[in-house]
């Protein structure tokens, strides 16, 4: 789709212009349905458009991202703008600077057509933890898109930009895009700069593309990846061109399947029919297929949710009212309150049911007498999950299994029960916990009630291995 657009652009048949107005205008008629942004940069995205068309009439030659339209997950920085990582804390928050990944795209001549909501500090699997608004999934508004990438992907899914920028931490960018049918990569642990994402698991979080095919995917990677010297965990990396990758030839490749992925009870069957179709097809491919097994994976989200929420009672501890966020002190009610009573009745205020959750169960993992119980011992976990994950590679080249255990489920109906809603990222957290890549592709649709309910596979690949990753997945792509 990307260079489909860049080559209209170049050829005149098109103008940035006339694209960009063309998706302010999608998403003035779709997003009061939808509700994926949070907040729109019409005239500075318009004044960009207009740039890159003078460009294109002087002859210049033009970046494959110049003049595309594109949306940012509202945890990140984009000077000038409102970014409130979903949360009323943040509320009257503007960014004061550009994210890494902003500068590299700026550079690429992008244009923002705004931000889209998230779940509060990207904790949540169906961006219902927002502050602001719910997000619906465009393929059926009564469930949700996932999350916490939800407004993204829901943005990509419905035609109202051309590719998003998410940030994945337990599987942010990949499950959203499961449910609504899009692809989301998350690149390996420090490709990518996370330098003006607001974090919320450092040691987890990482930004990537959500776009409309494998292709483009690639394209935005080779765009943003590289070292940062604002970020002392971005990596130097090969340059790469991803996009040159893209081959479309799998033979002879291995592809692991972990039968703890098709284990009965965890998987919907509907999921699991379309997972093992896919399968078959990677066989008719040339590729070989590989039974193996990764026991520790069935330890991943319980070492996820003790390893996340003592990152995020860290991360989030700055927030308090006084250093960053929304003061209850500035209340005229209010303006006997001592010091502490800020701190508390800010982060009461303002502050999510979620965040404060994972606020108190970090602390809790963290206190003296439960460190070494909990902390430290998902600490081990994770270097044997890690482990386990090396020893696999040794003898296949990618991992395939199911990117969610269902279909896009209904607003509401895991609310009530966090311990199901963390469910949702089982398949998608050791990707994150391990620092590996790995891809959710669509793979095919259930009917339920009435809808096509997207259903996606997802690719695990070596550490810095997006070449292989990003080809099977594009070859795969082609066939189903």
């Amino acid at each position: 789709m990307i260079k489909e657009l860049h080559e209209k652009l170049v050829n005149q048949e098109i103008t940035s212009e006339q694209l960009t107005s063309d998706y302010f205008g999608a998403i003035e008629k779709k997003d009061p349905k939808i509700e994926a942004y949070l907040n729109l940069n019409k005239e500075f995205a318009l004044g960009k458009a207009r740039a890159v068309d003078k460009k294109i009439k002087n002859g210049e030659e033009i970046s494959l991202l110049a003049g595309i339209p594109c949306a940012v997950k509202d945890n990140m920085c984009l000077e000038g703008l409102p970014v409130t990582a979903g949360s009323k804390v943040l509320e009257n928050y503007t960014a004061p600077y550009d994210a890494t990944v902003i500068k590299k795209l700026k550079k690429e001549d992008a244009v923002f057509l705004g931000k889209t909501n998230l779940d509060e500090f990207a904790m949540g699997s169906s961006t219902e933890n927002s502050a602001y608004q719910t997000t619906k999934n465009p393929r059926d508004p009564s469930r949700v898109p996932g999350g916490s990438s939800g407004g993204s992907a829901a943005a990509v899914a419905a035609d109202m930009c051309a590719y998003a920028l998410g940030s994945d931490t337990g599987g942010s960018i990949r499950q959203p895009a499961s449910f609504c049918g899009v692809v989301g990569l998350k690149p390996t642990y420090g490709l990518v700069s996370r330098y003006g994402l607001i974090a919320m698991a450092s040691s987890l979080d990482q930004i990537g593309p959500i776009t409309k095919t494998v292709e483009d995917a690639a394209i935005v990677l080779t765009k943003i990846a590289g070292p940062d010297r604002n970020d002392a965990t971005a990596v130097k990396s090969a340059d790469t061109i991803y996009e040159n990758c893209l081959t479309g030839e799998i033979k002879n490749l291995r592809i692991g399947v972990p039968k703890e992925y098709f284990a009965e009870g965890g998987l919907d069957s509907e999921v699991k029919n379309i997972i093992e179709e896919s399968i078959k097809k990677c066989e008719k491919m040339g590729a070989e297929i590989v039974d193996v097994s990764l026991p520790n994976s069935d330890f991943a989200l319980a070492t996820y949710y003790i390893i996340m929420p003592s990152e995020v009672s860290s991360n989030l501890a700055r927030f308090d009212g006084i250093r960053f966020g929304q003061s209850i002190g500035e209340e005229k009610s209010e303006e006997n309150l001592v010091l502490k009573d800020i701190y508390f009745k800010s982060r009461a205020k303002y502050l999510g049911k979620e965040a404060k959750r994972r606020i108190m169960l970090g602390t809790y993992a963290l206190s003296a007498g439960y460190y070494d119980q909990y902390y430290k011992k998902a600490q081990k976990v994770r270097s044997l999950i890690r482990k386990e994950f090396e020893e696999t590679f040794r003898r296949v080249d990618l991992i395939l299994g199911p990117t969610a255990p269902t279909l896009a489920f209904k607003i509401g109906e895991k609310t009530e029960n966090p311990l199901e809603m963390y469910l949702s990222d089982i398949y998608t957290v050791t990707a994150n916990i391990a620092g590996i890549p790995a891809i959710s592709i669509p793979a095919g649709s259930a009917r339920i009630e009435g809808k096509d309910l997207p259903v996606g596979l997802q690719l695990m690949g070596k550490w810095f291995d997006e070449e292989t990753l990003l080809n099977c997945a594009y070859a795969i792509g082609k066939k189903l």
